[in-house]
């Protein structure tokens, strides 16, 4: 394992002590901080259990590699759905994990960061909390990135990036969609907050992206698999019972309405719709080589993200 600093634009990137052999296999984290711009995030990689277990000594080998938000959340969840995959041919490239998250120590979910990480910009000024998904997508795309291929693995071949997020991270890979479509191979957004801003980010999709009307474009869903794959692939997906909850077993018919009224009143509350019209928009816009609309029957706001990211590495992986 390599144990030295590196920088790269601006940003530092300190390892963390190794791990016992046999408590994360092949898995590093580094804080990466920027004083100019008081950030620090930690960033966790996991590669392939048949890879050396130093990743600078990785040779002869090609990778998919998936970018998941929330990574104190998620990133290990992500790692484990890759690695319990069975080994690939060695026609096909192997599967890295590349998490972005956040030096926490009382909980999974930097709230206050995350929401400047992952708010989408507004045309209107004064926006609070301000908006960094501009920054933050340099981030990834000029200097994770980067660092991950050129520092980290410099002697493994890359193939496609997929990048995730859920609930609030499913807004800002929305939002990465229609800025930079040309930034991931495929886009997997999860239960994603499409309320935000009173639906701001669905306007801007049929904006950024369009529409066929009038277009000799083909439409979505036409193209072979592995054709076109300058165009990227979409995969949008939620619970059944965000929007439409059911009664729990131990819940009175009290507390069961109770909770719905709450539901009626937070992000959730439209999410079926949501997603339906997010997808409607992006198919219609003949811009993307594929788009999927995933529901999970039976799954709330938070059991999604687990799910979502199972399926949508299977999907990655697929193309």
């Amino acid at each position: 394992m390599t144990s030295l600093n590196t920088s790269l634009n601006g940003w530092s990137f300190h390892p963390f002590p190794a791990f016992a052999p046999t408590l994360y296999p092949n898995t590093a984290f580094w804080n990466a901080s920027n004083p100019s711009k008081n950030l620090t995030y930690q960033i966790q990689l996991s590669w392939p259990f048949s890879w050396s277990s130093s990743p600078n000594l990785a040779s002869n080998k090609s990778a998919l590699t998936m970018y998941v938000l929330d990574g104190n959340a998620l990133g290990t969840t992500a790692a484990d759905a890759f690695k319990r995959r069975p080994p690939p041919p060695a026609s096909q490239p192997d599967g890295l994990v590349v998490s972005i998250g956040y030096p926490l120590t009382d909980s999974v979910y930097a709230i206050s960061q995350r929401a400047v990480d992952f708010s989408p910009p507004l045309p209107t000024p004064g926006q609070t909390p301000p908006s960094g998904a501009d920054e933050f997508l340099a981030f990834i795309s000029k200097t994770l990135r980067p660092w991950v291929r050129k520092k980290i693995f410099p002697s493994v071949t890359f193939k496609r990036d997929a990048l995730y997020g859920h609930s609030f991270g499913g807004l800002f890979v929305v939002y990465a969609l229609i800025s930079q479509p040309d930034a991931f191979d495929t886009f997997l957004a999860a239960s994603p907050s499409l309320y935000w801003n009173r639906g701001y980010i669905l306007d801007e999709v049929s904006n950024r992206l369009g529409s066929l009307a009038g277009s000799s474009t083909t439409p979505v869903g036409l193209w072979p698999i592995g054709l076109n794959l300058s165009q990227p692939a979409v995969v949008i997906s939620y619970g059944d019972v965000e929007q439409f909850p059911v009664r729990r077993r131990k819940e009175t018919e009290a507390e069961f309405q109770a909770r719905k009224r709450t539901i009626s009143t937070r992000f959730n509350s439209t999410m079926t719709v949501s997603c339906h019209d997010l997808f409607d928009r992006i198919k219609g816009s003949g811009k993307v080589r594929d788009v999927v609309l995933k529901e999970y029957a039976g799954q709330e706001h938070n059991s999604v993200a687990a799910s979502a990211i199972t399926d949508g590495l299977e999907y990655f992986i697929d193309w």
